[in-house]
Formats: structure tokens, sequence, C-alpha cells
């Protein structure tokens, strides 16, 4: 019998194995004490509606963006390295922060154009020569803009967990705006290129690329518009949200009570956690998608086709 099963919880109590348990009979007195108390609690404190603060979405969009040619920023250790490249691979791309900036659309009441940028550390393979690639880590930007429906609020919310500090001006100037989520996967690597210097007609800096942000690569980040430059493509995949946050009379069931039991390996039983996880079937032998008959390359019944 697997754990889940030997310690599930029913009617909001557990079960107890009495012949195995010595302490079966107290475990199973608790387990009725609360299993009453839960009855008596959802009779009572939650037989009404109950008003809670939450973030209400006013606004929400999707985006995919394919992004190429976006500069890599390198410390002068990985610079140099850079300068001596023959080729330059993108192994992976993986999201550091998200900086967003909201303000008020002119000329459209309730509509707030959200400024967006994505601070992208990205690992590189560089090959010099024949030898086996060295791998280093840069930092590269994108920014983009959107417009979404926020509503409009006169009121301005002060909590008494906020300290602004130096930032009181900026804080008091902005108690009314709604606030942005960002939610995004990890880039998809799609390539890196070399580009030497010259080649490159734009004129770029990292000057708004944060200290605590730079601080992450142990130096400085080189600049120069004559440097060698490493260029990558990637795609990413954006969700944007725009929330206030607002009192809702909601019907609830009970309160958020955990109902499983932690468990943990012993010393003298250190197999025992890792007897009661599952198999990994799928690990060793991949599910075929679900969707192969609407594969483009099927044409009726063959290899890797349904029929």
């Amino acid at each position: 019998m697997s754990y889940n099963n030997t310690y599930h919880r029913k009617n909001n109590g557990c079960c107890c194995d009495e012949a195995k348990d010595p302490d079966a009979a107290g475990i199973a007195a608790d387990c009725k004490a609360e299993a009453e108390e839960t009855r008596e609690r959802r009779c009572d404190d939650f037989s009404d509606p109950i008003c809670i603060n939450a973030k209400k979405i006013y606004d929400s969009c999707r985006e995919r963006n394919c992004v190429t040619d976006s500069r890599v920023y390198l410390t002068a250790d990985n610079q140099q390295i850079v300068e001596d490249a023959i080729n330059v691979k993108l192994k992976k791309a993986e999201i550091i922060w998200v900086y967003t900036d909201i303000e008020p659309l002119l000329y459209n009441s309730g509509y707030y154009s959200v400024d967006i940028k994505f601070f992208i550390d990205v690992t590189l393979e560089v090959f010099t020569g024949l030898c086996a690639p060295q791998e280093i880590h840069g930092l590269t930007t994108y920014d983009k803009r959107i417009v979404l429906y926020g509503s409009e609020g006169r009121t301005k919310t002060f909590t008494s967990t906020l300290e602004p500090g130096d930032e009181i001006e900026k804080v008091w100037k902005s108690t009314n705006l709604p606030t942005v989520t960002i939610e995004a996967v990890d880039p998809i690597a799609l390539g890196a290129k070399l580009v030497d210097k010259g080649c490159c007609d734009c004129c770029e800096s990292c000057a708004a690329i944060p200290q605590n942000i730079c601080s992450c690569y142990g130096g400085e980040f080189v600049t120069d518009s004559d440097a060698r430059q490493v260029q990558v493509s990637f795609g990413l995949f954006t969700i944007a949200k725009i929330e206030r946050e607002v009192s809702l009379l909601v019907d609830a069931v009970d309160f958020c009570i955990p109902e499983s039991v932690c468990s943990a390996a012993t010393d003298d039983d250190p197999c025992g956690l890792f007897n009661t996880i599952r198999f990994p079937i799928d690990e060793f032998y991949p599910p075929a998608s679900e969707n192969d008959n609407d594969n483009p390359y099927c044409e009726g019944k063959g290899c890797g086709c349904r029929g």
C-alpha cells in the first residue's frame, strides 16, 4: 500500500492502523475531534458570504515575440574571449528580471501605457579553435510597450507595511495607479552570431541596466560601439495583466487547512521516502503525441503517424 493511501485523511480527519501504531487511539480521537470542529465551523463561521480583498484583473493580453539580433553585453574578460572567437552558439536564455513602468494614457480615460523591459541572461558557447568551446554568460535586454485598460481610481491607498523612505515622492504620486503583472517563460534560444567591428550602425549603451543586475556578472559591461559584438535571437512568450485591489463578497467553504501529512526520510530508514515515489515510466518511454493525425507531414498511415 502506498504512503498516500496509508496516511490519507478522511472526512477532514485521518485513518489510523491501530495494530501498527501504538498511539493510534489518541490519533483517532484527535481526528474525530478535528472532524467535528470542521463541521461546526462550516455551519457557523462560513454560513454567510465573507468579504475579502483581492486583485481584480481589469485587462490582460498575451504576446509572442521573435527577437532578432539583440546585442549581448559582456564583461571585459568575456569580451576578450569573444574578440578571439571564430564562432559562437547560443546555448540557453533565462529571464533575470522584468522592469515595468505604468502611466495614464492621455486623452483616453482608463487606459494605461505599460513599458516593459526584460533583462535576460544568455549562456554562450564560444569557439576559439579546435579545442572544446568556452562557456560564458552575458546579458541582453528587450523593450516593449503595450496599452491596457485599468479603469480609474481616485482613492489613494496606504498600508502599514509600506515604508517609502527616499522614494516617498514617487510613491505618494502613484498610490492610485493599478499594478502590472508580467508572466513569462524562459526564452527559446534560436541563434547567435558574431558581428565584427564597424558592422553595426546603431549606437547602444547599457546605462539603463540597474547596478544590482550588473553586479551579478562580477564586473562592468563593455559598451563600446566599436567592440566585437555577439547578437542573439530568441523567442519570447508573455502574458501581461493590469490589476486593482478590490473588496469582494464571496461564498467560502472553509479555511485552507492542509490535509496531507509532512513526510521525510529518517536516519534509520533513508529509503522510506524514496520508496513512496512513483516510478517515472514516462521518462523511459515518452508518450506519443495525441495530435499525430494533425501532423502536416503525415499522409494517412506511416512512421510517427497514427492510423
